[in-house]
């Protein structure tokens, strides 16, 4: 018996904490705003400095289709999820296309600009951003292990 009972006082405990530390009043943050300039470490390690040109570019084309950047993230989840976006959007496959390889582009700039690339490292990204359909990504992201 006094293991139950030191059990609900630890149990009640716990939820009184909870409950005074705000528990009871959390609400969810609120998406980052695609369109505000958010700073960007430099120089940084190839993954770090890929994984901000990505959030930089998908950040620009949120901002110009008006959703947030978790929204556009979710589209590219597969073929399907971003036919549906583009139809919610009442965009063209091919315009949201551009909108992201534009971002892409201006983020790979904004990079170099940085010194996050290099002026070669930043060519063969523009290079391979300008020349590979957007759509081959799903094709490589299925041969990827576990998905």
């Amino acid at each position: 018996m006094p293991g139950i009972a030191a059990s609900i006082v630890a149990t009640v405990a716990l939820i009184v904490g909870y409950l005074m530390l705000g528990g009871a009043s959390y609400t969810p943050a609120k998406a980052a705003d695609p369109c505000a300039k958010h700073d960007r470490r430099a120089p940084l390690p190839i993954p770090a400095g890929g994984e901000q040109i990505v959030l930089s570019a998908v950040d620009g084309a949120a901002c110009e289709l008006g959703v947030s950047r978790e929204e556009l993230l979710l589209a590219f989840a597969s073929r399907e999820s971003l036919a549906r976006f583009a139809r919610e959007q009442r965009i063209s496959n091919d315009r949201l296309e551009r909108l992201v390889r534009s971002g892409l582009l201006r983020a790979v700039d904004a990079a170099e600009r940085r010194r996050t690339l290099s002026p070669a490292t930043a060519e063969l990204v523009r290079t391979i951003v300008r020349e590979i359909p957007l759509a081959r990504v799903f094709d490589v992201l299925e041969l990827l292990p576990g998905a």
